[in-house]
């Protein structure tokens, strides 16, 4: 069959095996460039490991850091006629290249918020690794079921206390458009606090120490992103700010069970995900953030900002915020960049969004998730959705 993207607002429902396989390979090679990485964690865990910044952290600490993985994620499987999700072929693609540099690595695919997926990951690490160095959470799902009370949890990101408007942007017209928000209620943000909150993370933790699985110097990452004050009223000040203050209350709890170095939030920058296509604001703000840091030469993807976390921020002097986190939004959040951005940002109309952002390079990065636009495929070649080609 041809396989051509299907979008529908931010949900593309179609993936193409080569181009995810191609797109992988991409990621690979760049990180090659870079070099080895010394003192790499060799025995890494990645929660949500198929796309985005879980996948390129797979990449990174394999071919830069020649760590042995284990990934889990919640996928789609293919049919004859029905392509499967882009994690699903980017898993396959991954561990193929993973195979021929003698890293074989083991995905497990399923609901990763469930008991029994923690433990079948138990027994994987039990198996392969015997413990852990290092376990990534990168985690994003619209809903969760609490394995204690069977209660599935569904997130709202909404403001909180009062109504806001919002400049926002419709991805596929280009039209720049004013909304009003309404605030979430106390039970949309606590459902948006148990879906994406610090509990299920602390939960694996929990487990896998009871398990005996850990090694005496492990340690956790959580990717998180805090954003601009451009992005901050529906994000950082709504439902999913407290969603992330959970997070930093769990990290803490972490830190006092394993060691003051335990447990650290990594903040990253704004990038394409489909998650992040459907929060308001911050697709507009992404147009605008990546001209203004493509111009400064200071644009990153995941797989940048992931090599970047892995040689510059993992070491005794990576260095802190007040917070206790570690910072790869730096360059986002830098004077010359915000500055820059906020004069943009007032100035935004439909008909100013070709001079003022990148509404281009916005498409191209959210339809390469999904292996579509990425150089050196044919995209009119028949493709079987079931194969992952080499």
């Amino acid at each position: 069959m041809i396989i051509e993207p299907r979008v529908r607002g931010f949900i593309c429902t179609t993936a193409h095996p080569a181009g995810c396989a191609r797109n992988v390979a991409d990621q690979i090679a760049y990180v090659q460039r870079q070099g080895a990485l010394a003192d790499c964690p060799e025995r890494v865990a990645v929660l949500g490991c198929s796309t985005g910044y879980g996948l390129a952290t797979r990449i990174v600490a394999t071919f830069a850091g020649g760590a042995d993985t284990l990934g889990v994620s919640f996928e789609r499987e293919p049919t004859e006629t029905r392509t499967a999700s882009a994690g699903w072929y980017n898993n396959r693609a991954f561990e193929a290249q993973a195979a021929k540099i003698g890293r074989p690595a083991l995905t497990l695919e399923g609901d990763a918020f469930s008991d029994a997926m923690k433990a079948s990951f138990i027994d994987a690490v039990r198996a392969r690794f015997g413990q852990l160095d290092l376990l990534v959470y990168s985690m994003a799902a619209p809903t969760r079921t609490d394995p204690d009370t069977g209660q599935t949890w569904r997130s709202a990101i909404k403001p909180l206390g009062e109504p806001v408007q919002v400049k926002t942007l419709n991805t596929e017209t280009g039209e720049v458009l004013k909304a009003s928000l309404a605030p979430a209620s106390e039970e949309e943000a606590a459902a948006t606090v148990a879906v994406m909150g610090g509990d299920d993370w602390k939960r694996w933790i929990d487990q896998l120490r009871a398990a005996g699985v850990l090694a005496p110097d492990f340690r956790t990452l959580n990717y998180t992103y805090i954003g601009s004050e451009l992005t901050w009223p529906i994000y950082w000040k709504g439902t999913l700010g407290r969603a992330k203050a959970d997070i930093d209350q769990k990290a803490e709890t972490i830190r006092g069970l394993l060691g003051e170095d335990a447990a650290r939030i990594v903040a990253l920058k704004a990038v394409v995900t489909q998650a992040s296509s459907a929060i308001p604001v911050v697709p507009l703000y992404g147009t605008v953030l990546f001209k203004v840091m493509k111009a400064m030469g200071l644009h990153e993807g995941c797989i940048e900002q992931i090599d970047r976390l892995f040689r510059t921020r993992l070491g005794p002097d990576a260095g802190l915020d007040e917070d206790g986190r570690l910072r790869l939004d730096d360059w986002e959040l830098s004077d010359a960049v915000q500055t820059e951005v906020s004069r943009r940002w007032p100035l935004l109309t439909t008909q100013s969004l070709a001079d003022l952002a990148d509404l281009p390079e916005y498409r191209t990065q959210f339809l390469r998730l999904f292996g579509f636009g990425v150089d050196g495929v044919d995209y009119a070649a028949d493709a079987d959705p079931r194969v992952v080609p080499a």
